[in-house]
């Protein structure tokens, strides 16, 4: 399928600095499955869906992830940027690293706030491998939670791309750039769907007779990967790894059985549960990595509804929701959405997406 399909023209006002305040005063454009579109806001959730129906929170939590460092070799300097984005082991992270050419296996760099030492004098690493796109696996000299406290540490929130090249971090964002809900370390990306979600948004849900449940899904810096190929078939999804409990999943299978709706927040909510259920629609307890690729002519076997941001064109995220509503649904959707002054990407506004086929 050719990536052009997907492209789209977007005004670079569009694109959200900051979230909305409160978080649940955003937009939300409703995307009938025969193209009706209405305009919402995310605070009358509960009046768009039914008591019985399950909502399914990513409950990841994001990680100081970006970090800047040395790589002295042989009294040579270099400076070098990484973006942690899978753990490989207890003292190793996959990792992006900018410039990806000054580096090769062998090579030690040393990371810190502007050439200050952190946790126990040091947070070095060494370079084990190196791999496609500018990505090397890093073995660190400290481990475990030693190593978890020297990043929080050193590290800074990896914002988006599209945000980071237009402002600075700031202490706003270790707040602004987390759902409530999160206690699972290991995102170095937000599920920026659950952005939205405020105490007072979850107690109407509930008094709506609506389940809650959590499942975990370690978002990856490869979510902001350009797709760079002409065509999906050469394209390479990257890896996240993720969890659903068993507990979780016989909750979810009784909410479907008794003709409930499962209600995805977030494309990574629905990446993970997709992964994790049968041809029969059957969810069962998950652990691993995943890197399911969801294009038009997929079939969905477990989410009905899914809430999600906006995205960027040609981009993995659009070809999904594309997927999940309608190819030309969405085109439709989203030509509104930027007529009317929607607000895109991770701080952006949202949209309530109802399957296709479920109409």
């Amino acid at each position: 399928m050719k990536v052009d399909l997907f492209d789209f023209d977007l005004p670079e006002e569009r694109i959200a600095l900051r979230p909305a305040v409160p978080r649940d005063a955003a937009k939300l454009l409703v995307v009938q499955p025969q193209g009706g579109l209405e305009d919402r806001i995310v605070r009358n959730l509960p009046d768009l869906l039914r008591p019985g129906d399950a909502l399914v929170f990513n409950d990841t939590k994001v990680i100081p992830a970006q970090l800047a460092g040395t790589r002295d070799r042989d009294g040579t300097i270099a400076h070098i940027d990484a973006t942690l984005h899978m753990r490989a082991g207890p003292d190793r992270w996959k990792a992006f690293v900018r410039p990806a050419k000054r580096l090769q296996s062998g090579d030690r760099i040393r990371f810190g706030h502007s050439g200050e030492v952190c946790f126990l004098g040091t947070l070095d690493a060494t370079v084990i491998e190196k791999g496609e796109a500018g990505e090397a696996l890093l073995a660190f000299d400290l481990s475990g939670p030693l190593l978890d406290e020297a990043i929080h540490a050193a590290g800074h929130v990896p914002l988006p791309p599209y945000i980071a090249s237009k402002r600075a971090e700031d202490e706003r964002d270790r707040t602004d750039y987390q759902t409530i809900y999160a206690r699972e370390e290991g995102a170095v990306a937000a599920p920026t769907a659950g952005l939205h979600f405020t105490p007072e948004l979850m107690r109407a849900l509930d008094a709506r007779g609506i389940e809650r449940h959590f499942v975990t899904l370690h978002v990856g810096a490869g979510t902001f990967l350009p797709v760079k190929a002409d065509d999906t078939v050469d394209h390479r999804m990257h890896e996240e790894i993720g969890h659903v409990s068993a507990e979780t999943a016989a909750s979810l299978n009784a909410v479907r059985a008794r003709g409930g709706r499962i209600v995805s927040v977030g494309t990574t909510s629905l990446r993970l549960l997709e992964s994790a259920a049968d041809d029969d629609g059957k969810l069962s307890a998950w652990s691993g990595s995943t890197d399911i690729f969801i294009t038009p002519g997929y079939r969905f076997k477990f989410v009905d509804v899914l809430m999600t941001n906006f995205h960027l064109p040609r981009s993995t995220l659009f070809m999904l929701v594309s997927a999940f509503a309608g190819t030309e649904t969405m085109k439709s959707a989203y030509a509104h959405a930027i007529e009317g002054g929607y607000r895109f990407y991770s701080y952006g506004d949202a949209s309530l997406l109802f399957r296709a086929e479920a109409s």
